[in-house]
């Protein structure tokens, strides 16, 4: 969309959510609020977005870095007066102002660009995006004259009984001609129960100067939903789950249980893959198609390709390809590569470490900053042992080697092709391709010794 800016409004204390944390930080479904809404803006094209900031304005500027520009509210005197906190950035530009609030995450990319298209087509001076409430308390009653035309919004504090008795609120979302919202903005006075500047005092000043305003109502009022408290982060949290989890179900993704599965929003999921209750898929998690994904499997921004199957485990930052299988309770953590029909099993753990092509890790073993080749077997409790105590080492078992029980394979060492290493034996040195290692004590047999020691144990009591 072009000449199109946007304010954000984020300078509020957030008193009511009683956290360290600024309101607008807080997530829903692994996102920060504030981050549902840039991220809109971004790819709706926005020119130049301005964030105002005041209470703990540091941590918003810190999350946000170069994404946006900020604006300063160093003292809460009304979101009118939030919004002159942009002028400096804004005054003069011809185009497009969309002004919302930080704290509104469940407002949809497809909602924001019908308000701004209808306001450009109107050619109206300001548009307001309203919803239709069951229970309006606590929002600004949109008042509409008799042609059904925008006359003014009240604020609930200020309205009487029959403003009170309109279903249909303000969204704190609004569109200005930039050039005219600047001008009115001037206009703007505190004469009301909050002694405060009011933004929607705009939508009189534009009209009493003989401009028209429109209204776009959202068909969904759900998104119209604020974060206050941790209550309301709760239902937010709900209604944007559900949301996610319907889309990906009208992809050709089965939900075993949608009340149990957590997706985050930018997470992509394959047609045919089965998600189990108890999932949790976070980041920028991406899955293949005909995959089999828990039940409780905790999956962060990993790549799977198709075909793969996942069951009680955890995995980070890692990449599988087609066909692999993880688990039960397998912790698969960053740089972990499995290729194509790979296994990590029960109890067993990789990091740093690419496993070949069919190559296993059945279980109780750990496998850390290795390059494993292709049909490698690790048998029960073996280990790369990967760290000295001041550096970490590399561990390289070559095709089709035989890794046996309880092997400690000491980095750095080279275990070479199609080599067979002894159980419970300890490698430090390099083994040569098609050998044999055994690295382990003789075994001793002392007759009658332990008969020996249970007298003696004996004698002592």
């Amino acid at each position: 969309m072009d000449n199109l800016f946007a304010v954000v409004l984020a300078a509020g204390k957030g008193t009511r959510m009683k956290s360290t944390r600024h309101k607008v930080l807080h997530p829903v479904c692994g996102k920060p609020m504030i981050d549902h809404m840039t991220d809109h803006l971004k790819k709706m094209g926005v020119s130049e977005t301005v964030v105002i900031v005041g209470h703990d304005a540091e941590s918003i500027q810190e999350h946000l870095g170069e994404k946006v520009r900020f604006a300063l509210q160093e003292e809460q005197l009304g979101t009118a007066h939030a919004v002159m906190q942009a002028r400096n950035v804004l005054e003069g530009k011809d185009g497009v102002t969309l002004i919302l609030n930080g704290d509104h995450p469940l407002f949809t990319q497809a909602t924001l660009e019908q308000v701004v298209t209808q306001h450009q087509e109107s050619g109206v001076a300001a548009t307001i995006l309203t919803a239709v409430l069951p229970d309006p308390t606590g929002y600004g009653r949109v008042i509409r004259q008799a042609d059904g035309s925008v006359d003014r919004v009240v604020e609930h504090k200020d309205a009487n009984d029959e403003e009170r008795r309109v279903s249909e609120v303000s969204t704190g979302t609004f569109c200005f001609d930039n050039q005219l919202l600047w001008c009115a903005l001037e206009k703007v006075g505190n004469d009301n129960a909050q002694g405060e500047y009011y933004l929607p005092d705009l939508i009189s000043i534009l009209i009493n100067d003989g401009k028209k305003v429109g209204a776009v109502t959202i068909t969904d009022p759900e998104e119209a939903q604020g974060v206050n408290d941790r209550v309301q982060l709760a239902q937010v949290e709900k209604i944007m789950r559900q949301r996610i989890m319907e889309q990906h179900m009208r992809n050709g993704v089965t939900m075993i249980d949608p009340d149990h599965t957590y997706i985050d929003p930018d997470v992509i999921i394959g047609s045919d893959t089965v998600i189990h209750p108890g999932t949790y898929l976070r980041g920028s998690t991406c899955i293949g198609s005909g995959c089999n994904v828990g039940p409780q499997a905790d999956l962060t921004n990993v790549t799977i390709a198709d075909g793969t199957t996942i069951s009680y485990s955890v995995l980070n930052q890692a990449n599988l390809e087609n066909d692999v299988v993880v688990g039960p309770f397998s912790y698969v953590r960053p740089g972990s590569h499995l290729e194509e029909s790979s296994k990590v099993g029960a109890f067993a753990e990789t990091k740093n470490a690419r496993l070949g092509q069919g190559s296993k890790i059945p279980h109780l073993s750990y496998v850390g900053d290795a390059d494993v080749g292709k049909q490698v077997n690790f048998s029960c409790g073996s280990i790369t042992v990967n760290y000295d105590g001041l550096k970490k080492h590399r561990t390289v078992v070559e095709d089709e080697a035989f890794i046996g029980c309880n092997v400690n394979l000491v980095a750095p060492v080279t275990v070479g092709k199609g080599a067979f290493v002894a159980a419970g034996s300890t490698v430090t040195k390099n083994v040569p391709a098609d050998s044999l290692a055994v690295a382990r004590e003789r075994q001793t047999n002392k007759e009658n010794y332990a008969r020996k020691l249970k007298q003696k144990r004996e004698g002592l009591e």
